[in-house]
């Protein structure tokens, strides 16, 4: 396979920083995947889970959202950006780089955790022909059980709003909370998180738009050990998608043969056996 490290445009030409992983067999590959990280995360935690699917024949794409690992501008406090921008200008651009680019037969998401939720407001996700949905979920803080939800409740309705406040972005990797993230994004982050509808306009409303036009096939996992997405928050995310049908996997550590998946280990080579090939044959049946 050949991994390349490349510049990728969004939909308002900012510069996206991404690797794509092309298998050997160019002419054959007929199936692209797109992995969409979680809030936070830089792009190579997914290394590992691309290069495996590469090696299965897909031709695979990681990336920064804006703001994000090599995306990121030197100064953040003054950077603008949104999630919303990340779906509406990043994800929605790449999508269109790679249909005009590489022009593939299917073009498939992986999604984790915001990633998934973001497919929901790509005003392009009809070119997606199916998404893994990995602890895709509502941030809203009722969904968490008893105590855990009281310190989400502190999360959106103190913390990250007053450091975002001082500091005119997130210093997440301060607090150990991964990358850190711009202004925009963390105060969005936090209104959602504290409305039960989760993603909603300014005035509350629910954005559902594209939600209920995407109608790929979804396979949809949560982990009964993942403290950043019980199951009430999956369920409740993964019906947000109306009209796609929906095959829903909840399991514990032990279901796959592990100690502990948590909320990030899918993407581990440990679940390699259990769920790396179930997944993989799942994306090549779409």
């Amino acid at each position: 396979m050949n991994i390349q490290n490349i510049r990728v445009p969004a939909a308002d030409a900012f510069d996206l920083a991404a690797t794509f992983y092309q298998p050997d067999k160019v002419g054959e590959c007929r199936r692209f995947v797109l992995i969409n990280s979680a809030t936070a995360v830089k792009r190579r935690y997914y290394h590992e889970f691309a290069n495996f699917l590469c090696s299965r024949g897909f031709a695979v794409l990681t990336f920064d959202y804006r703001g994000i690992g090599d995306s990121r501008p030197g100064d953040l406090r003054h950077f603008q950006a949104s999630i919303c921008d990340w779906a509406e200008k990043d994800i929605n651009g790449i999508i269109d780089w790679i249909v005009k680019t590489h022009q593939p037969e299917k073009l498939l998401v992986v999604g984790h955790s915001v990633g998934g939720q973001l497919v929901g407001l790509v005003p392009n996700n009809d070119k997606i022909a199916a998404m893994l949905a990995i602890a895709v979920q509502s941030g809203y803080w009722g969904f968490w059980p008893f105590p855990r939800l009281y310190l989400m409740a502190l999360m959106w309705y103190g913390l990250m709003p007053v450091a975002t406040a001082l500091f005119n972005y997130f210093p997440a990797k301060r607090l150990g909370l991964g990358e850190d993230l711009p202004g925009g994004v963390a105060r969005q982050w936090a209104r959602w998180c504290r409305h039960p509808d989760y993603i909603v306009d300014e005035e509350g409303r629910p954005m559902r738009k594209y939600f209920e036009a995407f109608r790929g096939p979804i396979m949809c996992y949560s982990f009964d050990d993942d403290p950043f997405a019980p199951k009430a928050a999956v369920d409740f995310l993964a019906h947000c998608y109306a009209n796609a049908p929906l095959t829903r996997r909840h399991l514990r550590p032990r279901d796959v043969g592990v100690q502990s998946v948590g909320h990030f280990g899918f993407f581990r080579t440990t679940l390699k056996e259990p769920l790396w090939q179930e997944t993989s044959l799942w994306l090549s049946a779409q």
